[in-house]
């Protein structure tokens, strides 16, 4: 018996960091999108590449996707428009998909609530079981886009400043900024 509440309480502890994880994970992209030129959300790419309104709206509706799919039972926030998204659109859009992610994340990894129980990715993918690598994968996805937006402005003529790409790197202020204690808090 001992053994398992140890495990209940590390899922707990993952489940909770998850979230925290996941909300600094979504004040990046919110800091990215405050602090882009308005002319570079819609302006063409080189190539045939997205458009940073549309890598936004993606990481948004692959989110909404994940929610749907791995926890139905959850709100499922509305998909956006790749080509009629405003930034503030998209920036209310992913508040809102983060927070159902973050929900998700809680039930999945928080613990004996037993409601996730398996991470699907997409209708063509198997499914996973719930773990550390759900998060993984999730924070992985949205790093790699925030990489596309931080070059794509670049390369559009509009780069970021480096305050603001360097301050992605500031765990701890993300996390105050999210209202988290930082990381080693379990309470």
């Amino acid at each position: 018996m001992p053994q398992l509440k140890v495990h209940t309480h590390l899922e707990t502890q993952l489940g909770r960091a998850a979230v925290r994880m996941f909300a600094a994970n979504d004040r990046m992209n919110q800091i990215l999108i405050e602090h882009l030129d308005p002319t570079a959300w819609t302006a063409k790419p080189p190539g045939r590449g997205r458009t940073i309104a549309a890598i936004f709206t993606h990481m948004h509706n692959v989110r909404t996707k994940w929610v749907r799919l791995t926890a139905p039972r959850l709100k499922v926030p509305r998909q956006l428009h790749r080509t009629r998204c405003t930034p503030k659109q998209a920036r209310a859009g992913l508040a809102e998909s983060a927070a159902r992610c973050a929900e998700m994340l809680a039930e999945a990894l928080g613990g004996g609530q037993g409601r996730v129980e398996k991470f699907l990715r997409d209708g063509w993918a198997r499914p996973w079981p719930v773990g550390v690598e759900m998060l993984c994968y999730m924070l992985s996805h949205e790093a790699h886009h925030r990489g596309q937006v931080c070059m794509l402005a670049h390369q559009l003529g509009f780069p970021l400043p480096v305050k603001v790409t360097s301050g992605l790197w500031n765990w701890e202020k993300l996390w105050k900024e999210c209202g988290s204690p930082g990381p080693g808090y379990y309470s």
